[in-house]
């Protein structure tokens, strides 16, 4: 991982255009290739980012640009869209690189766990003629919450959450990146279920294919039964 501070600008287009003036940040360059630009707010979300599959280009600023005082021009261009984020680097405050080696995954706490092992044995919850294929499967990045096929045989991998954020989403479109190019499970359909999404989250997901399922999980450990409800 690379980390770098300066003083720098942004600007992003493809599917949206978003322009950030010139400030100090925190850049990321993660060596799954995604790279990221952070402000000491807005807690950990990023302002903007590139997530992989992407290439990153540093080159020398232009006479125009080197006359406002740009050092570097880094241009991340997405490998299966129009999409590019183009970032014009100032003073540099800092910088360094970090091996951080293979990160064991997150760990899930109790009730994500155990909502695994519920849609687990609950698997015709993503649909009629769903079979599960196996619980953890292991990807280069982490591991997949769930990997099922549906009725016609296609291959689904699910990412399970308490509460599901934009975050989630982009984890589940990392795994599926990565799925897609095994032409044994390809093409692989994503499913981001948690007992709660976030409109943000559900918005990300549905532009990426992503389908959204809700889990109720009194409901699916037995404690509640719709059916019995006054109202």
């Amino acid at each position: 991982m690379r980390l770098v501070v300066a003083r720098c600008s942004a600007r992003y287009t493809g599917r949206l255009t978003a322009h950030l003036p010139l400030a100090k940040r925190l850049l990321v360059v993660k060596a799954d290739g995604s790279v990221l630009l952070h402000s000491d707010g807005g807690s950990y979300k990023p302002l903007n980012w590139m997530s992989p599959p992407c290439s990153m280009a540093v080159a020398a600023p232009d006479a125009e640009a080197a006359g406002r005082g740009v050092t570097e021009v880094w241009t991340v261009q997405h490998r299966k869209s129009d999409d590019r984020l183009e970032i014009e680097v100032h003073d540099v405050v800092h910088d360094s690189a970090h091996d951080l080696g293979v990160d064991p995954g997150l760990v899930k706490d109790g009730v994500e766990a155990h909502l695994q092992e519920l849609l687990a044995a609950q698997i015709d919850l993503l649909g009629s003629g769903h079979t599960l294929v196996r619980r953890e499967y292991m990807t280069a990045i982490g591991p997949v919450d769930i990997l099922a096929r549906d009725g016609g045989g296609a291959t689904v991998a699910v990412e399970i959450k308490r509460r599901g954020e934009i975050d989630g989403v982009e984890q589940l479109t990392r795994y599926l990146d990565l799925l897609n190019r095994d032409p044994l499970l390809a093409p692989v359909q994503g499913v981001f279920a948690a007992q709660e999404i976030k409109p943000q989250a559900r918005v990300l997901a549905t532009d990426r294919g992503i389908r959204c399922l809700v889990l109720d999980y009194d409901t699916m450990r037995g404690v509640d039964d719709p059916d019995s409800r006054l109202f």
